[in-house]
């Protein structure tokens, strides 16, 4: 399975995941010049910016170690357009990471959630 499949299984996990836990989808994979947002989610009035990560197995670390200072800040950039583009005032935002787990067989092993402050 290449590494764009595992990917695309780990964003169709985490969307199904929001979705259980009553989160509206309001965009997948948002694109921009400034980059891209996995997930752009709302629940209870705040709206969520989502950067899904997943691994099979641990050998690379842990899935949520991939996202560095400078891809957080593509994240604030490309949310900010998203507040912008979508005139969103008194907006309550959060940036959040989902962390995907996967064994051998593609089952998912683990799956939290983390906020970025």
């Amino acid at each position: 399975m290449s590494l764009q499949s595992i990917g695309k299984k780990g964003e169709d996990i985490a969307k199904n995941y929001l979705i259980s836990l009553g989160f509206a989808i309001k965009e997948l994979n948002y694109r921009t010049k400034l980059g891209e947002l996995d997930i752009v989610a709302e629940k209870n009035k705040v709206l969520y910016f989502c950067e899904v990560k997943t691994r099979i197995g641990d050998s690379h670390g842990k899935p949520y170690e991939a996202v560095t200072y400078r891809k957080l800040s593509h994240i604030y950039r490309v949310a900010q357009a998203y507040v912008l583009q979508n005139v969103l005032k008194n907006s309550k935002l959060s940036v959040q990471i989902i962390s995907i787990e996967l064994l051998s067989n593609f089952s998912v092993k683990n799956i939290k959630m983390y906020e970025v402050i």
